[in-house]
C-alpha cells in the first residue's frame, strides 16, 4: 500500500512538473481601445511576449498562478497576478512622465509664422506624415528662420543599413541635416578669438535653374589636445536579451575597446549595465588601467527584462558621485532603444535628465540593432540630455564615432547652440531651409520648444537654402548683404549666453565652379530628398546625383567615397520598386 501511494505521489509531481497552462487576456487604454505591441515580461521565465494587432494575448506558462509585467510607450508599466483559468481584461494607463518626455520639440523655427499657414504644405496622396518637409517661405513676411546647431549623424549610417539591406528606407528616417553632418566637410579655423568660424557661397541652384543656393559653413572651434580636460565617463550598457544578436552587444563591445585605447590616465571610465542585473559592472577606474577596463567589456553578457529607468539613474548618480569640475562628465548610454523609459508614474526621470544637464553632465547616446531600434527614443534622449547620438551599424562606424571622430563626439565647445538667420527681402523673395524638418504635431502644438544643440570640437557643417531671388544675376549692383547669421550659444559649465554674427555677402558663383565641398554637400541633400520622395525631387534622378557625387567627392575620402556606392544601391532598390508598380 505504501508503495502504490509512493508510487501515486510521484507520478502527479512528475505530471505537476510537466503542466502546461495558458495565461489569456486582452490589454487596453482607459477609452477602452486595444492596445497592439504592448511588451509582456513573464516573470517565472524572464521570456517577452507581445500582444498582438488584436490587443490580445496568449503565454504558455508551467504555474496555475503567473505574474507578468506590461509596458508600452506612453504608458505606465502594469506588474499583475494572473490565474491561468481566467480571460484576463487589462487597463494600462496614460503615462504622464512619457508624455513629458516627449514633449513635442522643434528643429526649426521661423518666427511669426502661424502653424495654420503651414498645413497647405501636406501632401494628400503621401503615406507617412511624421515629418513635415519645409516649404518655402515669403522673406517680406518671415525674415528670420533657425535651428538648431548640432552634431547628430545618426540617420546617415542608419539609411546605409537600410541599403545594405536591399531595402528602401523608411521617410522619417531620413533627416537631411544628419546626412550633411556626417561627412568631414573642408575644415575653415574660426578666427582665433571665436568658437564659430563662417564661409558662405551663393550659386545657381543644381536642382531648380530659376532658383539659387545658399551654402552656409558653420566650423567649431578645435580644443587644443594638450588642453582637453580630463573625462569622467560612465559607460550606461544595455544588456538585455534584445541584445542578444551579434550587431548589437558585442559590437557594441567592440566599440567600446576601441575607445578605451585613446583613454589618458587623468580619464576615469565606469561601467554600468542593466538587464538581467542592474548595478555597477566596473567601478570608477583610471585611464591608465586599460586592460582591467578592457577585461571588464568582453565578460558583459546579455539576458533578462529592459530595465532603462533604473540603469539611468544609477549611471547619473555614478557620473555625479565622480563629478569633475571644469571637466568632461558624460554618460554614453548605448542600446537598441527597446526600452520604457517610463518606469515610474511621474515626470522623474525628465527632472533627472534636466537636472543633470544644468550640471553639466551630457548625455550621448549609440544605437545599435535592427527591428526595435528605438531612433526616436535615442534622439529625445539626447536632445534632452545636452548631448548628441549616432547609430553604429558595423565596427567601422563604431571607430569613426569614437576614435577617429573622439573629440566631435565627446568634447563640447559649444551647448544650447541655435543659428538664426534674416533674409534681407530686397533681394530674396521667398526661402526653404532644407533639412530640420519638423513632426507636424510639433508645429500645431503652442507650446513646443527649440532646443539649442551641443556642439563637438572641430565639427564643420554646410548648411543649405533654397532661394528664389528678386534678381536673377545677382551681381555686386544690388545692393546689401543677402542675409545676416546671428548664432546663440553657451559655453561649457557656463550658463551666459553668448552671440557671434556674420554677413553673408551676395555674390553669385556658378556652381560649376564652386569648390568641390559645396557641390558634394548639395548632392547629399539631393540624395536625402530621393530617398524621402520630395516633391522638390520630382524633376531630377538617382542618375543625376551619382554623377554630382562622383565629380565633387574627395578620391581621397573613403566615407566620401562610399558614399556614392550607397547611392548606386538606392538606384537599383528604387528602380525594382517602381518597375513592381507599374507592372501591379
Amino acid at each position: 500500500m505504501k508503495t502504490a501511494v509512493a508510487i501515486l505521489t510521484s507520478f502527479l509531481i512528475v505530471v505537476t512538473a510537466h503542466s502546461q497552462y495558458y495565461l489569456r487576456g486582452e490589454i487596453r487604454d482607459e477609452k477602452h481601445n486595444l492596445l497592439s505591441n504592448a511588451r509582456i515580461l513573464l516573470h517565472s521565465t524572464g521570456y517577452v511576449y507581445s500582444s498582438g494587432s488584436s490587443g490580445s494575448f496568449g503565454i504558455m506558462t508551467k504555474q496555475l498562478i503567473d505574474s507578468i509585467t506590461i509596458s508600452l510607450d506612453g504608458y505606465q508599466a502594469l506588474s499583475i497576478k494572473l490565474e491561468t483559468a481566467r480571460y484576463h481584461s487589462l487597463v494600462l494607463k496614460t503615462l504622464l512622465t512619457s508624455a513629458n518626455l516627449q514633449k513635442n520639440r522643434l528643429l526649426s523655427f521661423t518666427r511669426n509664422l502661424k502653424p495654420g499657414e503651414r498645413r497647405n504644405w501636406t501632401v494628400g496622396t503621401e503615406t507617412y506624415n511624421s515629418l513635415l518637409e519645409n516649404d518655402f517661405v515669403q522673406a517680406d513676411k518671415y525674415p528670420e528662420t533657425g535651428f538648431a546647431i548640432n552634431t547628430d549623424k545618426a540617420s546617415y549610417s542608419n539609411v546605409r543599413r537600410f541599403l545594405n539591406m536591399n531595402t528602401t528606407v523608411p521617410p522619417d528616417a531620413v533627416r537631411t541635416e544628419e546626412l550633411l553632418n556626417y561627412f568631414s566637410l573642408k575644415y575653415l579655423a574660426p578666427p582665433r578669438d571665436s568658437v564659430f568660424g563662417f564661409q558662405s557661397y551663393v550659386s545657381d541652384c543644381p536642382w531648380n535653374k530659376t532658383n539659387q543656393l545658399l551654402a552656409l559653413h558653420v566650423s567649431a572651434r578645435k580644443l587644443d589636445p594638450e588642453k582637453i580636460p580630463p573625462s569622467n565617463l560612465v559607460f550606461l550598457v544595455d544588456v538585455s536579451g534584445s541584445m542578444d544578436m551579434p550587431n548589437r552587444l558585442p559590437l557594441l563591445k567592440s566599440a567600446f575597446t576601441l575607445l578605451v585605447n585613446n583613454l589618458r590616465d587623468k580619464d576615469t571610465i565606469s561601467i554600468v549595465v542593466y538587464g538581467s542585473t542592474i548595478g555597477v559592472w566596473l567601478q570608477p577606474t583610471s585611464g591608465k588601467e586599460k586592460e582591467k577596463i578592457r577585461k571588464s567589456i568582453e565578460e558583459m553578457y546579455p539576458g533578462g527584462s529592459t530595465p532603462g529607468e533604473s540603469g539611468i539613474r544609477m549611471a547619473y548618480n555614478l557620473a555625479k558621485s565622480q563629478f569633475i569640475k571644469g571637466g568632461n562628465n558624460r554618460v554614453i548610454l548605448a542600446t537598441d532603444g527597446d526600452f520604457n523609459v517610463g518606469q515610474t508614474s511621474d515626470d522623474e526621470l525628465e527632472k533627472l535628465i534636466t537636472l543633470h544637464q544644468q550640471s553639466g553632465i551630457y548625455l550621448t547616446c549609440l544605437g545599435v540593432g535592427m527591428g526595435n531600434y528605438k531612433d526616436s527614443k535615442l534622439e529625445v534622449l539626447a536632445k534632452k540630455g545636452n548631448g548628441n547620438f549616432a547609430y553604429l551599424d558595423n565596427e567601422r562606424e563604431a571607430e569613426k564615432v569614437l576614435v577617429k571622430e573622439l573629440t566631435q563626439t565627446l568634447y563640447s565647445v559649444a551647448d544650447n547652440a541655435f543659428l538664426n538667420i534674416e533674409f534681407n527681402a530686397d533681394l530674396v523673395k521667398n526661402y526653404r531651409l532644407i533639412g530640420f524638418d519638423n513632426k507636424w504635431k510639433a508645429l500645431v502644438d503652442s507650446v513646443s520648444e527649440l532646443d539649442g544643440g551641443e556642439v563637438g570640437s572641430g565639427h564643420s557643417v554646410i548648411a543649405l537654402f533654397e532661394i528664389d531671388p528678386v534678381f536673377a544675376d545677382g551681381q555686386p549692383g544690388h545692393k546689401g548683404n543677402l542675409a545676416k547669421v546671428n548664432v546663440r550659444y553657451e559655453l561649457p559649465n557656463d550658463t551666459l549666453q553668448r552671440f557671434t554674427t556674420y554677413k553673408v555677402p551676395y555674390n553669385v558663383t556658378p556652381f560649376a565652379t564652386l569648390p568641390a565641398t559645396y557641390r558634394f554637400a548639395s548632392s547629399v541633400a539631393m540624395f536625402g530628398a530621393l530617398l524621402k520622395d520630395s516633391k522638390y525631387a520630382r524633376i531630377y534622378g538617382w542618375s543625376e546625383v551619382i554623377k554630382l557625387a562622383a565629380e565633387s567627392a574627395d578620391p581621397q575620402d573613403a566615407v566620401q567615397q562610399e558614399f556614392i556606392t550607397n547611392i548606386e544601391k538606392a538606384k537599383k532598390i528604387y528602380s525594382k520598386m517602381r518597375k513592381k508598380r507599374k507592372t501591379s
